[in-house]
């Protein structure tokens, strides 16, 4: 792996216990994208960042337990709170057909079947159900849900996003 690494799949958001576990919110759906033995970049805001080997993770409460190589003490865990965790894409699976990568959809330009462009997508929050697109034009801001009755189509490659919402909203 390259210190290039693109593509953010959680970040430590605390230590626990005194031999340098690490909490960790996860952006993946699945533990599987730690696996054992793969390689990944902490790195904080626009620092250079540092490799690491993943040794094991667990899930814990609503996160992940991360133990690193090299990472063997509450002392050296402490300093990587706040960090992101990247990893090179061509380490992830593929998304499976109308799946995406949310890092992958920040960004895209949205346009509604009726109104028309109504902005970019800024953020995206989990819900339980189906997950939701903060849509940001200046000063306004959808909330569409990712769901079939709302999104009509996402086209990756033309960084567009056609929905379908109710009149009223």
């Amino acid at each position: 792996m390259n210190k290039t690494a693109s593509f953010t799949i959680g970040k430590v958001t605390g230590v626990h216990g005194l031999n340098g576990n690490l909490k960790v919110w996860s952006f993946a759906q699945s533990i599987d994208t730690f696996c054992p033995g793969r390689s990944v970049l902490l790195k904080a805001g626009e620092q250079e960042g540092r490799l690491y080997s993943i040794l094991k993770a667990s899930p814990h409460k609503k996160g992940i337990l991360l133990f690193l190589e090299g990472v063997d003490n509450r002392n050296l865990a402490e300093d990587l709170v706040g960090n992101n965790i990247l990893i090179d894409r061509d380490q992830l699976p593929k998304p499976a057909e109308d799946t995406w990568y949310w890092q992958d959809l920040l960004g895209l330009d949205v346009f509604d079947h009726q109104k028309g462009f109504i902005g970019q997508i800024s953020d995206i929050f989990p819900t339980g159900a189906n997950d939701v697109l903060v849509v940001t034009d200046n000063d306004k801001e959808t909330l569409v849900p990712m769901h079939k009755n709302f999104v009509e189509s996402v086209d990756i490659e033309k960084k567009t996003v056609k929905t379908t919402l109710p009149e009223d909203y």
